[in-house]
């Protein structure tokens, strides 16, 4: 699966290729993300910008394999304490079940 930026005069309403990989990811049947690299045009490799690290980390979890300039990490050690879909499950699951909060 690939992805690629999208640039459009307005600058800020560019989308990044991790939003393509991941909308791909949808609409071709869904799954998760197990390892994803980002280079330029040079072949460096570089790290995603913080939305598209949320992006990764909702599609891939927290062992989705990530090559960095910095060597191949976790998206656990990329974004330490990582707020996801499993924070949303325990609120919604405390509402209905309010005894299972602490």
């Amino acid at each position: 699966m690939g992805g690629c930026n999208v640039e459009n005069a307005s600058y800020g309403l560019g989308l990044c290729a991790e939003c393509g990989l991941v909308s791909n990811l949808i609409a071709t049947g869904g799954g998760r993300l197990v390892a994803f690299s980002c280079c330029n045009k040079l072949g460096e490799l570089l790290m995603p910008c913080g939305r598209c690290r949320q992006l990764l980390y909702e599609h891939g979890g927290p062992d989705l394999l990530m090559d960095t300039p910095e060597g191949v990490l976790t998206m656990r050690e990329v974004l330490p304490q990582a707020f996801g879909p499993a924070d949303l499950a325990h609120v919604a699951d405390s509402a209905t079940n309010p005894e299972s909060t602490p």
